[in-house]
C-alpha cells in the first residue's frame, strides 16, 4: 500500500493486446485499470467486494466514470493505480484514481467514478455499515 494508507496501490503492466497499432493504451482500458484498483484498494482495507455481493447481498454499479488522458501509455509499461475514497454517504461511493508510470513517476491519467449501492434486485440501498465505517475512516480529506 501507499505512503498514506487512504490511498491504495495497485501495480498492472500493459500487455500487447491493450493497445493500438501505434503501442499506445487503447483509452477504455484505463476504466479496467480503474476497476482493477478499486476492488485492490477495498481488498487493502481489509473487506472483500465478492463478500459484499455474497454475505450483504450488494453490488456497487458505475453510475458515473470521468477520466483525463495526460500522456499515453505503452506497451510493456509497468503501471501504478492510485485509488482513494473521495466520499461515501448513504448508497453513493466516490473513488479517485491516477494512474502513474512506476519507471518515472509520471501521471498519465486521473479521473473519478460514482457508484450506487444497490441489492439483488438493482434498487438503491445504504452501504452496509461495517463497509461505511471502514470507507469512513479511509475518506480523503
Amino acid at each position: 500500500m501507499a505512503e498514506n494508507p487512504s490511498v491504495g496501490e495497485t501495480r498492472v503492466r500493459v500487455r500487447y493486446a491493450e493497445t493500438d497499432q501505434m503501442g499506445v493504451v487503447y483509452h477504455a482500458n484505463y476504466l479496467i485499470w480503474f476497476e482493477v484498483g478499486r476492488v485492490e484498494f477495498i481488498r487493502q482495507l481489509g473487506l472483500d467486494y465478492k463478500s459484499m455481493e455474497r454475505e450483504e447481498g450488494c453490488g456497487i454499479a458505475v453510475v458515473d466514470a470521468r477520466l483525463r488522458y495526460r500522456l499515453p501509455a505503452r506497451y510493456d509499461d509497468e503501471l501504478i493505480v492510485q485509488t482513494q475514497l473521495i466520499a461515501a454517504r448513504g448508497a453513493v461511493i466516490r473513488f479517485g484514481y491516477k494512474i502513474v508510470r512506476a519507471a518515472d513517476g509520471v501521471l498519465l491519467c486521473e479521473g473519478e467514478t460514482v457508484h450506487v449501492v444497490v441489492g439483488a434486485d438493482m434498487k438503491k440501498q445504504a452501504l452496509p455499515k461495517k463497509y461505511a465505517e471502514r470507507f469512513a475512516a479511509h475518506l480523503i480529506s
